[in-house]
């Protein structure tokens, strides 16, 4: 089972995107039956094939074995993921973006589908994928607002200059930041 599969079909997210069939899929987090499946939701085992059949044309569930049960083949599904990633390129843009400013709203947004897309195609499989994710809140006044920012580019482009050279593993690096919005609790 992968950690996530990313979504960039229409189909697929017309399959996923059924509360019943989310349940179902819930469901299969673990290798079930139909009939197990349906027990736990109280659904008829018939039912529950009908979204799984569905899920496993679109390619988000698969039969990993099958067992006799009365002299009939029962099937035993997964997902293929333990969590899904819709593309934001299934809505599309609407419009042209106004800007490609590194401080705009619309640059960040670009960005953040370029990383999205980017970590989806890793190899999962890979016994180890070196990687960090660093998140922290910082409290600039608007009048050192151009002071950070022109910090920030000169710490980055200090690790650009110190680690671009032409040998070792390539990593990207993307630095995103944007106002915290209210929490929700």
């Amino acid at each position: 089972m992968r950690d996530v599969l990313h979504i960039e079909e229409i189909e697929q997210a017309e399959a996923l995107l059924k509360p019943q069939r989310i349940e179902v899929l819930r469901q299969l987090a673990e290798p079930r039956t139909c009939t197990e499946v349906g027990g736990r939701l109280g659904q008829t085992a018939q039912r529950v094939y009908y979204h799984v059949k569905k899920l496993v044309e679109a390619g988000l569930v698969e039969q990993v074995s099958e067992r006799r049960v009365r002299g009939i083949s029962e099937g035993i599904y997964q997902a293929c993921a333990r969590s899904y990633w819709l593309s934001p390129r299934l809505v599309g843009r609407l419009g042209l973006r106004r800007t490609q400013d590194e401080l705009s709203l619309g640059y960040l947004l670009d960005l953040m589908e370029e990383v999205q897309s980017d970590i989806a195609a890793l190899d999962r499989t890979a016994p180890e994928l070196p990687s960090i994710g660093v998140s922290g809140e910082i409290r600039v006044p608007p009048e050192r607002r151009q002071e950070f920012v022109n910090d920030l580019r000169e710490v980055l482009q200090d690790l650009f200059t110190r680690y671009g050279g032409a040998e070792g593993d390539a990593f990207k690096l993307a630095v995103a930041c944007y106002p915290k919005g209210e929490t929700h609790v």
